[in-house]
């Protein structure tokens, strides 16, 4: 793709897709959803969206089961759903195949994002009391696009990051992970799944 900027967003993942299937046509081109399965150390695993063009596979059944690596950018995009704008996010992938290597607990999800604060960051604490940051990161793309990206900080990180102000342009290190929760709509109890960076390491 011609707006790869690997300065700015770089994601490397391995794991299991289970199935991919089609997910919308653009520019006539074909793309290809599925959600990428990565086993933490604690045995948790993160199943990541990932959109896949037909310009790198045109058999998308072919990676069933089979252990992959992507690389990609984390990227965002704000439909109206129902009257109200939602973050999407994704992993799009810019390269596709078979991981050979053994299976690395420690290169297996890795992300790097240079951008900006673009929200006020949200600080407080967990009910065990971890110190905990939430950050909204603007990463600018080519064409006069940028990638909202949401992002938690811990600890040290957490306490460092709460006093940002926006504008501020950070540099930030982590793992892209998926965690569900539940949202009161209409008088009941949605399951919904939110995507977010946990950072290991910032720089601003």
């Amino acid at each position: 793709m011609s707006d790869h900027t690997p300065e700015t967003n770089t994601a490397f993942l391995t794991g299991t897709i289970s199935y991919m299937q089609f997910s919308h046509k653009a520019h006539e081109k074909c793309y290809y959803k599925a959600w990428l399965s990565i086993e933490r150390i604690s045995g948790h695993k993160d199943y990541l969206p990932i959109i896949v063009s037909q310009t790198l596979h045109d058999l998308p059944g072919v990676w069933q089961e089979k252990y992959i690596y992507v690389n990609g950018q984390f990227r965002s995009y704000n439909p109206c759903i129902a009257g109200k704008r939602r973050l999407i996010l994704n992993v799009f992938a810019l390269d596709i195949g078979i991981w050979h290597k053994e299976t690395n607990s420690d290169d297996q999800n890795q992300i790097y994002l240079n951008g900006y604060i673009c929200k006020n960051p949200i600080y407080r604490k967990t009910p065990k009391n971890r110190e905990i940051t939430e950050l909204l990161v603007a990463v600018n793309r080519s064409h006069n696009q940028s990638d909202y990206i949401p992002c938690i900080c811990w600890g040290r990180n957490a306490q460092a990051t709460s006093s940002l102000s926006i504008g501020t342009r950070i540099q930030i290190w982590g793992r892209i992970q998926s965690r569900e929760y539940f949202k009161q709509v209409n008088e009941r109890q949605v399951k919904r799944t939110a995507y977010e960076v946990s950072v290991s390491r910032i720089e601003s």
